[in-house]
């Protein structure tokens, strides 16, 4: 009887949804991943409803990000999320220079700078997030590393609008 259950617990657990984390590989140069490159794109149709509900609260998307400038806490996603829907409907991909914002229209390429070391990069927001109270903008993996934040999982950033007309 005990290894009948143990067989369905198994059996079951193998049908679950549930992934295992992916661990970035080690033989990966971060360093060498270029910034995104800022070009003309049509609006998403899936990331740019007038407003949308998460965990009880609206977020109205703002219909131009032009001169958009914030300061505030970045934060990062990587692992858990590789390979899942971002609300752009794009892929995640965490070894991408991309990003997370929650009112931008999408997609909007960014200029984030880390205030506390002065590293900075371009990144193209492709999803919404973080929804974290006090955060502003949720970097891909790569972002975070090349910025210098995955240690502490979080830094404090300035965030610029870029016109890609005018890039």
């Amino acid at each position: 009887m005990l290894l009948t259950t143990v067989l369905l617990l198994g059996l079951l657990g193998g049908c679950s949804s549930k992934r295992p984390p992916v661990v970035p590989p080690s033989d990966i140069d971060l360093a060498s991943i270029p910034d995104a490159i800022p070009q003309v794109e049509p609006r998403s149709k899936t990331g740019n409803p007038e407003s949308y509900i998460e965990m009880g609260r609206r977020y109205w998307v703002i219909p131009n990000a032009k001169g958009y400038v914030e300061r505030g806490l970045a934060s990062w996603y990587g692992p858990n999320f590789h390979g899942k829907r971002t609300s752009s409907g794009d892929t995640y991909d965490m070894y991408q220079m991309t990003a997370a914002h929650k009112t931008l229209p999408l997609p909007t390429y960014l200029k984030v700078i880390n205030l506390e070391n002065n590293r900075s990069i371009v990144v193209r927001v492709n999803d919404r997030g973080p929804f974290k109270s006090g955060r502003i903008i949720d970097l891909s993996y790569v972002a975070a590393a090349k910025l210098g934040i995955l240690g502490n999982g979080t830094a404090n950033v300035e965030i610029h609008a870029i016109d890609p007309e005018s890039w």
